[in-house]
């Protein structure tokens, strides 16, 4: 396996971690449909909401800020997945898309987890 999909399976697995610490439920990881990937579905302690969380994994962002990495199209390609776990599993609950950045090197990750760090576009189907 290649050095950097290591990096984000580490970073992925933190994230997880995190998320079961703080009481969420995790649903899922790396949900697919068709091409498009919720890297986790969770769900808050004793709410009726479902956090559609991107992991960003970076060993060094002196030089970057992973944010940028959240772009329309990404925003787009998550909405989109989102619509179709809602849809295959019937769920009648709010969305929340939040974003984890995590820094560093396994196991002394940073982790930043930015809840509700974007609302999905009017338009998002194309």
């Amino acid at each position: 396996m290649a050095k950097h999909n290591e990096l984000g399976k580490q970073g992925e697995q933190a994230a997880w971690e995190f998320l079961i610490a703080k009481g969420y439920t995790v649903r899922e990881t790396n949900w697919r449909v068709g091409k498009l990937e919720i890297d986790i579905v969770a769900q808050e302690p004793q709410a009726n909401r479902l956090h559609i969380i991107e992991v960003k994994t970076r060993s060094n962002t002196e030089h970057y800020d992973p944010m940028q990495a959240i772009t329309r199209a990404k925003i787009r390609n998550l909405v989109n997945a989102a619509a179709g776990y809602i849809s295959q599993y019937q769920l009648k609950m709010s969305v929340q898309y939040d974003v984890m950045i995590i820094e560093g090197k396994a196991p002394d990750f940073t982790i930043h987890f930015y809840p509700n760090a974007f609302q999905p576009p009017l338009r998002t189907i194309r």
